[in-house]
């Protein structure tokens, strides 16, 4: 399983607007072959603290996403709307790990 972890900022007052952007690339990605998980989550003390949590069946699957329409637009929107400080981190793990 590929886990992706990190952040990226939007302008606090672009929040409403980033908000049905993000919605799209979410359901985009949710229905992708081999996506576990694809979230975003605003940062309850940071305003517009973007935090991206998303899991893949396998490195595969991760480099299909990245070559889909709905990536594409993403990173267009993302542009247009001021997005910044984007950081991800891939980890390559196994799905036996352990469970709080």
């Amino acid at each position: 399983m590929i886990v992706v972890i990190g952040s990226f900022r939007i302008p606090p007052s672009m929040v409403d607007v980033m908000r049905p952007v993000m919605e799209a690339m979410m359901n985009g990605s949710r229905a992708e072959e081999g996506c576990i998980e694809y979230t975003y989550a605003l940062d309850a003390f940071d305003p517009g603290l973007v935090r991206v949590i998303e899991k893949w069946r396998d490195k595969q699957a991760l480099e299909a996403h990245l070559r889909t329409v709905h990536i594409a637009e993403w990173r267009a929107q993302c542009s247009a709307l001021a997005v910044s400080d984007r950081e991800l981190t891939g980890y390559e793990t196994k799905d036996d790990g352990f469970h709080f």
